[in-house]
C-alpha cells in the first residue's frame, strides 16, 4: 500500500505549485490541476473575504467539468493555503468556505493547529504544513498534519536557510509520510533530484510568476525573465519574517538591498500591511535563472515533463 493519502496518489505529475500571495487565483490553479500538478492558492489573496466563496466555486466546477469530459485524464487536485498565525483574523471564515467545498488538500503556514488539522480531517482532507527546520517538523506531525513541506534554503517567500539535503534526511530518518521539498526549483531534473534525495514532490512557486495566468504585474514577470538568483536578497524587513525578494523591487521603492536593517519579528503582519509590502515588494526564489519569457502555466509544465523524462532516461543509461 501507498505512503500516501488517496488525494495524492492522483496527482499525475510529482509538483505541487506553492502558493503565491497576492499572485495565484482560480486561474492558475485551474491550470496547474488541468497539466498534472497539484494547484494552489492562500486563501488571503481573495479580497473581500467574500470572494473566496466564489473562487472556490469557480475552481471545483472548472475542475469536475474538465474531469467529466477528460476521465481519460483528470486534474489533479488542488490546494487551499491558510496561513495559521494569529495575525490573519479570516481563518475561521475562510476554513469554514474550505468545508463547505470540501477542499482537498489544505497547506498550513506559520504555526500548527491541532483544531486547523482536526477540521480539515473531518471533511475529509489532508493537511500539508510548510516548515523550515527539523524541529519544526516534528512540532508539526505532532499536532496532526498528514505531511510536510520541507521549505530549503533558495526558496521563494518565507524561506529557511538549511540545505536541501540537511533537511530531507534529518525528516526521513523518522518520518514516512507525504514529504515535499521547497527550494530553488525550476526544471524536470530538479524534480527529479527531489525524489531521489526522498521527497515526493518537488514544490514550485517563483517558476509560476512569469506565466500568463499569474496575478502579477508585467513588470514583475520581466524582472522574473531578467533576473537570477545574484538579485535575490534575504530579508525579514517587510513582515518580520525572513523571505527572499527580487533586488529591483527594493531598489524601487527607495531602499538598498544589500544594507537592509532587520524588523521585529513579533510585528508579523498578514493583513493589508503585508498585502501592501507584498505588491511593492517582489518575493522570489532563487531558481529563476532559467526562466527567459513569460508563457502559459500548462507549457511551463510541459516543459517540466520534457525534462524530467529526459533527466530520468539520461539516469536510466549511465545505469545500463
Amino acid at each position: 500500500m501507498s505512503r500516501l493519502p488517496a488525494v495524492l496518489q492522483r496527482v499525475p505529475f510529482p509538483v505541487i505549485g506553492s502558493p503565491l500571495f497576492i499572485i495565484s487565483n482560480p486561474k492558475l490553479v485551474i491550470e496547474q490541476c488541468k497539466a498534472g500538478i497539484v494547484g494552489a492558492m492562500p486563501a488571503l489573496n481573495a479580497r473581500p473575504a467574500s470572494q473566496l466563496d466564489e473562487w472556490l466555486a469557480e475552481i471545483t466546477e472548472t475542475l469536475a467539468a474538465h474531469n467529466a469530459a477528460h476521465p481519460e485524464q483528470p486534474a489533479a487536485p488542488f490546494a487551499i493555503n491558510q496561513i495559521v498565525h494569529k495575525s490573519n483574523d479570516r481563518l475561521e471564515h475562510d476554513m469554514a468556505l474550505c468545508e463547505k467545498y470540501k477542499v482537498p488538500i489544505v497547506i498550513t503556514s506559520l504555526g500548527a493547529r491541532e483544531d486547523v488539522n482536526q477540521a480539515v480531517h473531518g471533511w475529509g482532507g489532508v493537511v500539508l504544513h510548510d516548515i523550515i527546520n527539523n524541529t519544526f517538523a516534528h512540532k508539526a506531525i505532532d499536532k496532526g498534519a498528514d505531511g510536510l513541506i520541507a521549505v530549503a534554503a533558495g526558496a521563494g517567500g518565507h524561506a529557511g536557510t538549511k540545505s536541501p539535503f540537511a533537511l530531507i534526511q534529518e525528516i526521513r530518518q523518522w518520518f514516512d509520510g507525504p514529504l515535499a521539498l521547497s527550494g530553488s526549483m525550476a526544471t524536470g531534473s530538479a524534480v527529479l533530484a527531489a525524489q531521489a534525495m526522498g521527497a515526493d514532490f518537488a514544490y514550485i512557486g517563483s517558476l509560476f510568476i512569469a506565466t500568463d495566468e499569474a496575478r502579477a504585474s508585467d513588470a514583475y514577470k520581466q524582472c522574473i525573465v531578467e533576473c537570477n538568483s545574484d538579485d535575490i536578497v534575504y530579508s525579514n524587513l517587510f513582515t518580520g519574517v525572513h523571505g527572499n525578494y527580487l533586488k529591483p523591487s527594493i531598489r524601487a521603492a527607495g531602499l538598498d538591498p544589500d544594507h537592509l536593517p532587520e524588523s521585529d519579528p513579533s510585528k508579523m503582519n498578514f493583513g493589508d500591511g503585508a498585502k501592501k509590502a507584498w505588491k511593492d515588494i517582489w518575493g522570489c526564489g532563487q531558481g529563476i535563472g532559467v526562466v527567459d519569457a513569460v508563457r502559459p502555466a500548462a507549457e511551463v509544465v510541459a516543459r517540466l515533463k520534457r525534462e524530467y523524462a529526459q533527466a530520468r532516461a539520461r539516469l536510466c543509461a549511465g545505469l545500463v
